[in-house]
């Protein structure tokens, strides 16, 4: 007789590998690898069908570090990777771990077109303002002035935003988290897992060596609540460590404001409410600069890129049936030339 015994619940160091993690002492990419793996295990992922792929620089290390499956690939070139991978077994769990740089510099071709086909896959891209592995040179999402190796006067290059970059390709998921914020993060990580198609995740990661501290102006504790506006679908964008200041829509400029709510200021329902099915508020709160938008910003799923390509498969070969398989199977095995007639 065959007895049905439940699967051990997985905890988070269940999903690390046997491999030391050499990261910087302090770097941010320990912690959002703690917020990875507590999402996996919260989520029950099965390791043998799940997939992380990456690409070069500190965050690419990843893949070693999880005990699944895993794929290090050359500069820039996760996506289609993953995309391939994806396509080979659509059942795959799959997971893109990418720097600003290689994500937006030699990859930033092949983001846009991951996120437009929308291939059922999480991308996490480590925002850190610089270029890590290679010794500190700016990237591009490097602000205005960054003095670094390769720009000791200051960088004279205007900044990308990684949120805009993906609404602007036409990412049906896009979401923005801190990588120390251990309350927030797998949340974040959650939903994006949760969505069918791509889900596009910007990380705030800190690197101690080169760019320290790039982000105290919004992660430090005794700022934080006054700079960083934590969005939730179908709540007023309300923040402030007393929660008394909030958004509004100025119809003078099409922007947002920031307005104190209660006594002698704007009353609570003066506020936007956050709709994250809305792109034109997701870009809204993609620009702002203080306070810095955490959360899903924009959530509308649409059909997967890998489920329409074995759509249109089996339409083609339902159509034509076991014939057409074996006009197929014979154009393969025929001589080397052949003619095509209209």
């Amino acid at each position: 007789m065959n007895i049905e015994v439940p699967l051990k619940k997985r905890a988070p160091k269940d999903y690390a590998s046997n491999q030391e993690v050499r990261w910087c002492p302090g770097c941010g990419d320990y912690a959002i690898l703690k917020a990875v793996m507590r999402t996996l295990a919260e989520r029950g992922a099965d390791p043998d069908k799940t997939v992380f792929v990456s690409g070069i620089g500190c965050a690419a290390r990843f893949p070693y570090y999880v005990s699944t499956y895993g794929f290090h690939g050359i500069h820039g070139r996760a996506a289609p990777i993953a995309t391939g991978v994806k396509l080979a077994n659509p059942d795959l769990d799959v997971w893109v771990i990418s720097g600003d740089g290689d994500a937006l510099s030699i990859g930033g071709n092949h983001l846009l077109h991951v996120l437009r086909r929308n291939v059922n896959l999480q991308f996490l891209l480590f925002n850190n303002e610089i270029y890590g592995l290679t010794k500190g040179q700016y990237s591009p999402t490097s602000r205005f002035g960054t003095r670094s190796p390769s720009s000791p006067a200051g960088s004279l290059d205007a900044p990308l935003s990684p949120l805009r970059v993906a609404l602007g390709s036409g990412a049906r998921f896009v979401a923005r988290a801190v990588d120390t914020q251990q309350s927030h993060l797998p949340g974040v990580l959650a939903r994006a897992r949760a969505h069918v198609g791509t889900s596009f995740v910007e990380i705030l990661q800190n690197c101690v060596v080169y760019n320290d501290g790039v982000y105290s102006p919004y992660t430090d504790r005794d700022v934080a609540p006054d700079m960083q506006l934590h969005v939730e679908h179908g709540k007023p964008l309300v923040f402030g460590r007393e929660r008394d200041k909030g958004l509004r829509l100025d119809p003078a400029s099409l922007s947002l404001e920031t307005v104190r709510v209660g006594e002698g200021g704007a009353d609570e329902a003066d506020l936007l409410v956050h709709d994250e099915t809305n792109a034109t508020l997701a870009g809204l709160l993609a620009m702002l600069e203080t306070p810095v938008a955490l959360g899903v910003l924009y959530c509308v799923p649409a059909p997967s890129y890998e489920h329409l390509v074995t759509d249109q498969v089996e339409t083609i070969e339902g159509g034509k049936g076991a014939a057409g398989r074996a006009e197929l199977n014979a154009l393969l095995r025929a001589r080397n030339t052949w003619t095509v007639e209209p």
